[in-house]
Parts: C-alpha cells; structure tokens; sequence
C-alpha cells in the first residue's frame, strides 16, 4: 500500500476515532447528569421527610399527611426511574468506552503500518543513493586507470 494511501486511511481512523471520544465524552456527561439527579431527588425526599418530622410534631390532619406520603412515593418512584437511567446511562458509558478503545486500536495499527512503510521506503532510498555512489565511485577510478 502507498504511503500516501496509508496517511488517507490514518486520517479516516483518526476522524473515526474523534467522533467515538466524543460519543463517549456525551455518554459520561449523561450518566453524571443522572448523578446529580439521583443526588438532588434524595436530598429533596430527605428534606421532604424533615418538613414531615417537624409538621407531625405540631399535629397532623390525616389529608395533609396523606398528602405528604403521597409526594414521598411519588419522590421515590422519580428515584427508581432516576437509577434506571442512570444504569442504562453507565451501560452506554461502558459500550462507548469499548468502542473507542477499538477504534483507538485500529488508529495504532495503522500508524504502525505507515511507520513500517515510511521505513521501507527511507531503506530503500538508503540502498539507492548508495549504489548511486558506488557507481560514481567506480566510475571515477575507471577513469584514473
């Protein structure tokens, strides 16, 4: 393969390779965002059961406390369906993260291959001068003789 055909398909993986760093940079961000959520739905229902502590001290009607167990259930349903995404946020992480690492493989062996290539070919231009020389230098002493 040409080296001018090996830096093409580097550029190609190399490109292949931004895109899957960037789906995996949007895959962390969701599965942080889902964090922080699960992090601010539990710290409202414990805030939420402090109101409630503090109101039964005072004396509850039976509605508002219907009410308030009613808005907790709703706040730990909110948690439940919070971590599901989270899950499937973190499942994402772990299959973008595969990916990339793929592709990341595949930019390393192309570079290799390239290197390999540019390598032969500077070997190779190498052996040409040389003999290049070498038949100047004969050339020469042919001349003196």
């Amino acid at each position: 393969m040409a080296t001018k055909q090996l830096d093409t398909l580097l550029k190609y993986e190399k490109d292949n390779e931004q895109r899957c760093a960037d789906q995996l940079k949007i895959a962390e961000n969701e599965y942080q965002q889902n964090i922080s959520r699960l992090q601010g739905v539990a710290e409202y229902r414990l805030e939420y059961m402090k109101r409630l502590s503090q109101r039964a001290e005072q004396g509850l009607d039976s509605a508002t406390y219907t009410h308030y167990h009613a808005f907790i259930a709703k706040l730990d349903t909110a948690s439940k369906q919070v971590e599901v995404a989270m899950q499937q946020a973190k499942a994402l992480v772990e299959q973008s993260k595969s990916i990339w690492l793929k592709q990341r493989q595949k930019v390393k062996a192309v570079e290799s291959l390239r290197d390999k290539r540019l390598q032969k070919v500077a070997v190779a231009a190498d052996k040409a001068e040389q003999k290049m020389f070498d038949e100047i230098a004969t050339q020469q002493y042919l001349r003196r003789s």
